[in-house]
């Protein structure tokens, strides 16, 4: 017995990963989300991405501006986004609703 083989052209999984990931863009080689959150909040996601940042190795940009968090991962001279991108993003989406629910 063989295993099965598509005819169809494969399918760019990370593409498809961000598709399921509400409120991320992706902008040329970045993915950038803006989340509305208080400075505690702010605070308690930015230790949860630090955490995890680390251990898939990726450089995340965190930033605070008018009562939301920006976060930006990849740069625009990459060849992003990178699973570990795109898995980060889907961490900090579970991470956000932790924190937001809290409060």
């Amino acid at each position: 017995m063989g295993a099965f083989r598509s005819t169809r052209p494969s399918r760019d999984y990370l593409s498809d990963a961000l598709a399921l990931l509400a409120g991320w863009t992706r902008d040329g080689r970045t993915l950038w989300r803006s989340l509305p959150l208080d400075d505690t909040q702010h605070a308690a996601l930015t230790e949860r991405i630090k955490v995890v940042a680390d251990a898939l190795q990726v450089s995340p940009q965190i930033r605070r501006q008018d009562g939301h968090t920006q976060i930006r991962l990849g740069s625009p001279d990459g060849n992003g986004p990178t699973a570990g991108e795109v898995t980060l993003a889907a961490r900090i989406e579970d991470a956000y609703r932790t924190v937001t629910e809290r409060a």
